[in-house]
């Protein structure tokens, strides 16, 4: 059985060649690969301006981050009881102002705590900055 043709407007009729440098050739092929395109079908989308998404799914089983993650949903939980309070018409009481200045230095410290580990991953952010 032969394969069904294509109607005409979907047809590719025109060749264009043009040359790039071994850089240009690796950067245009690594953003069609992570847009899950070939090359024509990514450059094709690009001249004809529509939106092109680019995934890139970063792969990192490191303990520090799960633990980092749990705490950070554990201090949201918080926060979310804490709205609830004072969306069903709570006052403000030095216990809830204590606990809500908690939530804000565990945010703060685990801030920090990234930024470390940032700076073993990826060198010294002191570095970079100007």
């Amino acid at each position: 059985m032969a394969r069904p043709k294509k109607d005409k407007c979907i047809t590719y009729t025109k060749d264009v060649h043009f040359r790039l440098t071994e850089t240009e050739y690796e950067i245009l092929q690594k953003t069609a690969h992570d847009s899950n395109l070939s090359v024509s079908e990514y450059v094709r989308k690009v001249l004809n301006n529509q939106k092109v998404i680019v995934n890139y799914n970063l792969v990192a089983d490191v303990p520090e981050i799960k633990k980092l993650l749990a705490e950070f949903g554990k201090i949201g939980s918080n926060l979310n009881q804490i709205a609830k309070y004072f969306n069903q018409g709570g006052i403000l009481s030095q216990e809830m102002r204590g606990e809500i200045n908690k939530r804000l230095r565990d945010l703060y410290e685990m801030k920090y705590k990234v930024m470390e580990m940032a700076g073993d991953f990826h060198g010294n952010t002191e570095t970079y900055r100007k």
